[in-house]
């Protein structure tokens, strides 16, 4: 049970005591600062089919928001005799959507939709077809980049094997005052969240 005369920020933890009245500020004002959300990038590595003259930077730059990224875990449920406890079972990664603002040059929304467009192309009902068996249809990675006050990375979160499944435009509206976006949807295979700079992949474990 809790002792109310010893709250835990005060006489329990000596490292991040508020110490009222010392030389330096209480560490639970400055020490304890958290990523903020607009402190990030995404950094994308194009399929093998995608325009080589195209700047991948610029999919960083027009990049304005990105959804929630995680993975879950389906549990399987077992009866043992009166009881009913739970196992790991497969694992589903989530939706990733991103926001990009509509550049006019380079235009974003045409080379979104030719990734798109490679996966299926409505005009004439084929899957895969403008890339070729031969060719990935998959980005290898994007990259999601948490940095700190001064702009400098502090994680990554890591997904593998994206491709687009829905490619939207925002809407058109006089009565606004912003710039226009292109949504996409995308899925992916795998993920992992890693300390900035991690070169390996699945060493997250290693790398904190």
């Amino acid at each position: 049970m809790a002792n109310i005369n010893s709250p835990y920020f005060i006489g329990q933890k000596a490292h991040i005591n508020r110490a009222i009245g010392a030389q330096t500020l209480p560490v639970i004002s400055m020490g304890l600062d958290s990523v903020r959300t607009y402190q990030f990038e995404i950094h994308f590595d194009m399929p093998g089919g995608s325009d080589p003259q195209f700047n991948k930077d610029k999919l960083t730059l027009a990049a304005k928001q990105v959804s929630q990224i995680g993975m879950s875990i389906e549990p399987i449920e077992v009866h043992r005799v009166n009881d009913k406890v739970f196992y790991p079972g497969k694992a589903s990664p989530e939706n990733l959507v991103v926001t990009f603002d509509n550049f006019y040059d380079p235009k974003v929304a045409n080379t979104l939709w030719q990734w798109f467009s490679y996966i299926y192309d409505p005009t004439n009902g084929k899957y895969l077809t403008s890339m070729g068996n031969d060719v990935n249809w998959k980005a290898p990675r994007a990259t999601i980049v948490h940095l700190d006050g001064q702009g400098q990375p502090l994680n990554e979160t890591r997904v593998f094997g994206v491709w687009p499944i829905a490619w939207k435009t925002a809407e058109f509206n006089y009565g606004t005052n912003e710039f226009h976006t292109i949504e996409m949807t995308m899925r992916y295979d795998f993920m992992e969240h890693v300390v900035a700079g991690t070169q390996a992949v699945g060493s997250a474990l290693t790398s904190v």
